[in-house]
Parts: C-alpha cells; structure tokens; sequence
C-alpha cells in the first residue's frame, strides 16, 4: 500500500532557520513548503468570474480586533451564505472566550481564504481562523465546498461517500500518523466528521487531510496534515469528492511565491518605486493639502469610489490588504493609472505587535509581492492593521524601505453610520496636511465622499497622496508619519511645517 505522507510545523522551523538576521521567511511559511506533498494548489481568485470579497470587523479602537474576510461568488449564493454562518460561529465563541478572559488587553479574531479549487462543477474555500487569548496564538482550519451540480454548500465530510469511508480515512490517516512519535497522537484521530472538516486534494489529486493546532499534539506545533494517495482516496469518496478530485488536478500551475526579503528585493530591481502618476504636480507648502486613506480593500465598493473620486478630480491612498489584491489585481492597476498611490497595509491584516519579527516580515512581504505583481510598482508606504506598531514592526518596515503611515483623522466609518455623519467626521477634523482613515469596503464611506469632496475642496483643499503632503522632504523608511501638521512629524519640520500652521491660521 502506498505510505501516507506527513508534514507537520517543525518542517517548516527548519525553513525558517535558514534565514539570518531579519530576513522574513519565505511566504509558504503559513503553508506547506512546494516539494511538501500535502501542498494545495490554489487557484487564483482573479480567475473565477463573480468573486467579490465579503469583509467583517471592528472599530480601528475597539479592544477585540476582528478581521474576517471570506469570498462570495455569483452564481453560488449557498456558498456565501454559509460560508458567513461558519465564520460567524467561530467569531461568536472567539466573543464568549474573550468575554471570559480579560487578561488580554486585545485578543485577536482573523479569518483569511484561499481557493483549494475552482472549475464549473465544484468550488472548494478553505478558510485560516486565528485567534488570540491568553494561551497565545492558535489557527483553525476549514473547508467548505460547494457543488455546483446539486447546488450544495457542504461540509469537507460530504466528500467522502458514507460512514465506512469516513472510518476507513481514520484508519488511513492514524497510520500515517503512527511513526512520527511523539509529536502528535495519532488515537486523537478519531471517527467524528467534525475531525475531518478540512479536506482538499493537491494537484496529484492525493487527499489532503489537515489539523488544526494542538488537535493531535499537547502543544501547537504548527500546520499538521496527511497527504493519502490518490489510489487509496479514489474508493472512499463521493460525487462531489471525486469532482472535487478532479477539479484540483485540472487547476493551472500558479507562479512560485517570492521567498526572502533579498528575493522579493532581486525581482523588485527592475521596478520603480509606488508613487501617483500626478506627483509633483502640487506643492503643499503653498496649497492646503489634505491625504485621503482608504483602508482593507479592494473591495465590492471600491470600483464605485474610484469613479467618484476621477469625477471630482481628487486623488487619495489605498492602503490594501494582500489577500484582497490578488483577487482584484485590476483595480489596482486603475488607482495607479489615475493617479491614485497604492500602499501596503499587510496580507491578511493581523496585529503586527502580537507577533515574532519572522511573522511581521511575512506579512509585510506577502503584502509587497501581491501588490507588485498587480501594479508592477514596489509599494514604499504601510500602515499597520489597527494602527499598531511598535519599535520591532518599525524595525522591519525599515528593512523593506517602507514608511509607517497611521492617521491624524478618523471618520470612525466601521460601525453602520448615517454617510452624512461620516463626512461630517472627516470634514471637521480636516487641517492643512491632515491624514484621514477611512475603508473603502464599506458601502457608507463610498457614499458619504462625494459630500467629503465637495465640503473640502469649498474649503480650498487639494487632496493629494500621502507623500506629496510632505513635499521633497520626503518620508524615510522605518519612520512614523501621523499627520504632515504635526509638530512631532518626523516629515514636517522647517518652511513645511510653517508653511502649514500658517494655512491653518487661514
């Protein structure tokens, strides 16, 4: 009988350790490493037509930082809405653990995606959900598949055909398992469907079985999975099971994800720099600037915002989640085209503070090739999820060539609001070199910007990119920029920050 085929979290310590210094790890260092065979072939999202990105979090100063994303695609409602269900149970005892420990001042809730495939038969999503209480950092993992024959949003159990094939896997899967002594427990392992609510296939169609942390071990260990032949998968799975079998073997060979920093930093030679395609065609010394943000997309809102704003003719900053980018690479390519400035704002939006500096550097390095790849422009700006930052994150910012950009304004557009008191919010805190917050995803903040607009250009504002409001100053990498009018601004010192305190006074 073929042997089954393992990997677990310590394979994938000795990638990481190869590294020296601050050089981030490869970005398969969340998944497995490319000769591993329980790797998934994802597909990407950009292909699969109808796919917008469903987003769920909280208020920028709330203490539980939630961020949930999770895609939904046309033709396949069930999916979407059960999809939502799953994340919002989770999320919902992420809430009564957090509730139950106040001994961390900001426990964490994150909820990233991938395709484990995608054809005109089946799709399969497989969702990452982390959190973060006391007993530190633990991920989940799940795949929902949807069969687009029957019209069925299923659990990963529905691939296999009844009962005795479920019995059967266990009993495959325990003996894969038994010779990696005592690292995990294979008799955790049992016949409970729930054990099994992450299954996929890899691009040889073998079944890959995967764990959650600390399921099968007495301390997290990382990513553990089984990879169970192919010949040996065929017999116990279902319809659906057998479609999506086929489905992963047929799915396009992906580009090979950029490794190191020095890597990521040899494929970005040969490309400039993000900056708007308008730069320079303002001074802010003179003109009363203000820099528009827009965090967490691109979303189902953002081309809609992106027609407001070439109809007013402003311009702003879309700081843009990785994940998100790669499924809508083409509206990035339209904010770089006009004028707009694409900045960074990590893969899949974690509290950089809460993590080790080989976890930072991933997060920020994933955010920096998906990006590239979308507008073949190296981005120079980020801005930590939640604002949060610390020496460490600043340290690896400075590693990348990336400034730390947080806000002065917050139009607090995360909470369902009335468009009118958004504006109303943005607006009133608006002062010459101001840095206003806020997301594109939300259907709110794209109807409150027209008002935005019309209320600060009555004003006299010019609205620029973040780093035109510090004029050939400049922004230095590593550095914290909260607003150009302020005093502590490393950006605004000399004729620029008189220059601004007397617009102010204007």
């Amino acid at each position: 009988m073929p042997k089954l085929r393992f990997t677990g979290g310590i394979a994938l310590i000795a990638a990481i350790a190869t590294g020296c210094g601050m050089t981030a790890p490869s970005p398969l260092a969340e998944h497995p490493l490319p000769s591993d065979p329980t790797m998934i072939n994802y597909v990407d999202p950009s292909r699969v037509h109808g796919l917008n990105i469903q987003e769920l979090g909280k208020n920028e100063h709330d203490a539980r930082r939630v961020h949930i994303t999770y895609p939904s695609i046309d033709d396949a409602p069930r999916l979407t809405e059960k999809l939502r269900r799953t994340v919002a149970e989770h999320l919902g005892r992420f809430d009564k653990h957090a509730t139950a420990d106040p001994t961390r001042s900001h426990p964490e809730f994150n909820v990233d995606w991938q395709l484990a495939a995608a054809s005109n038969q089946v799709i399969g999503v497989r969702l990452r959900i982390g959190e973060s209480l006391a007993t530190g950092w633990s991920e989940e993992r799940t795949t929902v598949w949807y069969d687009r024959v029957n019209r069925r949003a299923l659990d990963s159990g529905a691939l296999l055909k009844d009962g005795s094939a479920l019995a059967e896997l266990s009993r495959l899967v325990r003996a894969g398992l038994s010779d990696q002594g005592s690292r995990v427990n294979p008799h955790a392992v049992g016949t409970d469907p729930k054990t099994f609510d992450s299954l996929s296939f890899n691009p040889h169609g073998e079944l890959v079985v995967e764990f959650d942390d600390a399921q099968l071990t007495a301390a997290p260990l990382g990513r553990v999975a089984v990879a169970v032949p192919a010949s040996e998968a065929r017999p116990l799975l279902s319809a659906t099971g057998l479609r999506a079998q086929q489905a992963a073997t047929e799915t396009p060979e992906t580009p090979p994800a950029m490794g190191s920093t020095e890597a990521i930093k040899a494929a970005d030679t040969t490309k400039l720099p993000a900056q708007s395609s308008k730069a320079g065609s303002v001074d802010c010394a003179k003109a009363k600037c203000v820099a528009l943000t827009y965090d967490d997309g691109p979303g189902p809102e953002t081309g809609r915002l992106l027609d407001i704003l070439a109809h007013k003719g402003a311009r702003a900053t879309f700081f843009v989640v990785g994940s998100n980018a790669t499924a809508h690479p083409e509206l990035l390519r339209r904010m770089r085209q006009e004028g707009h400035l694409v900045a960074n704002h990590t893969w899949s939006h974690r509290d950089l503070t809460a993590m080790p500096i080989s976890k930072i550097a991933d997060q920020l390095n994933r955010g920096q090739y998906a990006i590239t790849q979308a507008i073949w422009q190296v981005p120079t700006l980020v801005r930590p999820p939640y604002g949060a930052s610390d020496p460490q994150v600043a340290s690896v910012a400075r590693g990348l060539g990336l400034s730390v950009v947080r806000w002065n304004v917050d139009a607090d557009d995360l909470r369902p609001t009335d468009p009118k008191v958004i504006a109303d919010r943005a607006v009133s805190g608006a002062r010459p070199g101001a840095i206003i917050l806020m997301h594109d995803v939300h259907g709110s903040t794209v109807d409150a910007t027209p008002e935005i607009l019309r209320r600060l250009q009555a004003k006299g504002y010019t609205l620029v990119t973040v780093p035109e409001l510090y004029g050939s100053r400049g922004m230095d990498p590593g550095k914290t920029y909260d607003s150009a009018a302020s005093a502590d601004s490393p950006g605004a010192t000399g004729s620029i920050q008189r220059a601004l305190e007397k617009q102010a006074m204007s």
